[in-house]
């Protein structure tokens, strides 16, 4: 009796394993410095996770979608009490000490149940958004999806985990997209985050909301959703002046140093201030594998871990960034190929959900090292130090494998293969 051979995505494993490489040897630059810290070692516990998670990913990989399909509702409901279990005996750690982030046995940190979460979510959206025959017309169509995401989305904002937050909510708009929902009713169902940050400026909230409601005149949505887009917006603006009073003053000056870091410059701006000097004074080519000055001398902060594009920009310059960038994108554009050629909806949206939440990872870590986007602790998939984000991108791999690998529709897209 002959077995059936499992066909591999190459092309993925390949960006993949190469991702975490460079992610790994950069992890251990980031401990080599001429200040003594805890750092130095971490290269090696990677090295350890790199190998779990590729026996981890085979393993999954190994699952047939119609499987995964079947665990979606279980593995989501076994996320939701995970979450809410660190609301009762979660830990902080490192730049993230006050929030309730890991689970923790006897005081020792096993892992952060929010990355495994942002795949059991990706899984559930899919699992809901597939049950449409046609894409969703209206905001009320969208109440499914919506809590869907918008339960494990306020338990993570309550430990709280902003930049996980925003991951959540850039995939969830990402895999709508992927479900054909138009982008009128995507910029409707945003309008009042929208309001809620432009209402500093009177004139910029004037313009938008005169937009929006042009935007509702134009998509012509029911009634009641229209009134209730206008009320929700003036409300959102009203109250952001109270919102922001209520911050507190360390939270207010991490906004206003995304605007300014000189005006904190020894502390809310200083880890973008220095992360800026090192990726600047990188040049062409950089200072040289482990030689980057901002970092040996221990200027730079959570350079293993939130700022770690900061070190490669540093000592392997413009050319270094380049390659992490190009390999990144390789990564999305073959995802994306997956995604079109899925056998069906849910194969498709998978994809595309697990491929918005690295490039959402992806663009807001690159932003904030260069102050283009707020300091939010967000990691670097594949770079960052962390065991438990470098299982969950493998998992992510494994799903995407089984999915490639079952998928044969959709070849003569722009993006088939």
């Amino acid at each position: 009796m002959s077995v059936r051979r499992f066909p591999i995505d190459w092309p993925l494993v390949i960006v993949g394993l190469l991702l975490s490489i460079y992610g790994v040897s950069i992890v251990y630059s980031a401990g080599q410095t001429d200040v003594i810290t805890g750092v130095a070692k971490l290269w090696r516990s990677q090295v350890i996770w790199f190998m779990l998670s590729l026996a981890v990913a085979y393993g999954v990989s190994r699952f047939s979608v119609r499987m995964l399909d079947w665990l979606t509702w279980p593995m989501y409901v076994t996320t939701i009490a995970m979450l809410m279990l660190l609301l009762v005996i979660g830990k902080g750690a490192g730049t993230a000490a006050s929030s309730k982030s890991w689970l923790a046995i006897g005081g020792f940190r096993i892992g952060q149940p929010a990355e495994l979460a942002k795949i059991t979510v990706v899984l559930a959206m899919a699992k809901v958004l597939s049950t449409f025959k046609e894409p969703p017309r209206s905001l009320l169509e969208l109440w499914k999806p919506a809590v869907v995401v918008g339960i494990p989305w306020a338990l993570i904002m309550m430990q709280p985990d902003l930049g996980t937050g925003i991951v959540f909510v850039g995939f969830a708009f990402a895999m709508l997209f992927w479900a054909g929902v138009s982008w009128p009713l995507l910029v409707l169902v945003a309008s009042p985050v929208v309001s809620l940050v432009l209402a500093y400026n009177t004139y910029y909230w004037g313009a938008w909301f005169l937009l929006l409601i042009a935007l509702v005149l134009w998509y012509k949505p029911y009634m009641y959703e229209g009134i209730f887009l206008v009320v929700v917006n003036v409300v959102f603006g009203v109250f952001s002046p109270m919102l922001w009073e209520k911050l507190a003053p360390y939270q207010q000056k991490r906004l206003l140093v995304f605007l300014n870091p000189a005006i904190d410059p020894r502390q809310s701006g200083y880890h973008v201030i220095q992360s800026k000097i090192a990726i600047g004074s990188g040049g062409w080519f950089g200072k040289g594998y482990t030689m980057g000055t901002q970092k040996r001398l221990a200027f730079l902060p959570a350079q293993h871990t939130d700022f770690i594009f900061a070190v490669v920009g540093e000592e392997l310059g413009f050319l270094g960034v380049t390659v992490a960038i190009s390999l990144f994108a390789l990564l999305f554009l073959r995802v994306t190929k997956i995604a079109e050629r899925s056998n069906d909806s849910y194969s498709s949206l998978v994809a595309f959900g697990l491929l918005a939440s690295w490039f959402v990872h992806v663009v807001e870590n690159m932003g904030m090292t260069l102050n283009l986007m707020p300091i939010t602790g967000i990691p670097l998939p594949f770079f960052s130090y962390g065991g438990s984000f470098m299982l969950a991108s493998w998992i992510a791999i494994g799903i995407l494998l089984r999915i490639s690998a079952e998928g044969r529709g959709g070849r003569n897209g722009p993006f088939a293969v």
